[in-house]
């Protein structure tokens, strides 16, 4: 991947399995400006983490364990932003390999679907830029963690 989207992106992977057992993989995603790497896993289902913004840091997301929704929308203004602003809503499997791109901008949160649960983030910055860029705004500003039954 060569040129930075300035929206959400998610970049789909793929799984192999065999009698060997199975190869997961994002073949798309380089590492290409990534500067640190953390995980997340909630201790129990259906837990909210949200939302957290960055004006100049971007993220990638992918779920190595279980499954997790995820939103990103973009920051209006930074002190005051608009509760009805359109919020992209992604759902990562580790049964679907696949990276989510969040670019700066942006505020993101998640909640996992799954008790067992895994998420990888691939940040753009170091902590310590990142500590001058964290912008921290409630859980249900943009509420989009109910889920809809079909």
């Amino acid at each position: 991947m060569t040129t930075l989207s300035l929206e959400p992106l998610l970049i789909k992977g793929g799984l192999a399995v065999d009698d060997r057992g199975s190869l997961s993989f994002v073949n798309d995603f380089g590492f290409s400006g990534v500067k640190r790497f953390y995980n997340i896993s909630n201790h129990e289902a259906r837990f909210v983490r949200a939302w957290h913004g960055h004006k100049l840091e971007a993220k990638y997301m992918y779920a190595a364990r279980g499954s997790f929704v995820v939103g990103a929308v973009k920051i209006d203004d930074w002190k005051n932003p608009n509760p009805k602003q359109t919020v992209s809503r992604f759902v990562l499997s580790a049964q679907s390999p696949s990276l989510l791109y969040i670019p700066p901008g942006y505020a993101n949160g998640l909640m996992n679907l799954s008790e067992d649960n895994l998420l990888q983030i691939f940040s753009t910055t170091t902590l310590i830029e990142s500590q001058g860029d964290d912008y921290r705004f409630p859980a249900r500003h943009w509420d989009i963690w109910s889920i809809e039954e079909r």
